[in-house]
């Protein structure tokens, strides 16, 4: 038997293929499109995926203003920070979030679906959210894609 041809091929930095993607958030449920985009950020749809290694693509995520959340999550839902002071945690429900920076709620929903190590912290720099439909990564030829797409 040729045991050259059955050999599992494992990525790396030098040998991962990178694309520019553009997911429009207007009308998504927000836990939902953000389980879709923590799957494009670490590379899971990509037959040549690697679980240590960031083969995943660079997500623009435009219209986080007109993101979904289903319930009362607007009213209950609290998003905690902390100011670096003592007695410095804050808290906010999502609708005063949603108010000052939308763009805060996608960000949060991803990351706390993407591994809680190096990688992780290395995946979320390739993640790029915009409240509104203007972004500034024009220069890289983002690729439109249809979240309703992916599973």
């Amino acid at each position: 038997m040729d045991t050259l041809s059955y050999k599992t091929i494992s990525a790396n930095k030098s040998t991962v293929n990178k694309e520019w993607l553009l997911v429009d958030a207007e009308g998504q449920t927000l836990g939902r499109m953000a389980s879709k985009v923590a799957k494009l950020l670490r590379g899971k749809y990509k037959p040549s995926y690697t679980p240590h290694v960031d083969c995943g693509d660079n997500v623009i995520v435009i219209n986080a203003e007109k993101v979904v959340l289903t319930g009362n999550k607007l009213d209950v839902k609290e998003y905690q920070r902390y100011t670096g002071y003592p007695g410095g945690q804050r808290s906010a429900t999502a609708k005063e979030v949603m108010d000052k920076h939308p763009e805060r709620i996608v960000e949060s929903a991803v990351k706390g679906m993407l591994p809680k190590n190096k990688l992780g912290a290395e995946l979320f720099r390739n993640l790029k959210v915009y409240a509104g439909a203007e972004h500034g990564q024009e220069a890289q030829k983002p690729k439109a894609i249809n979240l309703n797409d992916y599973k």
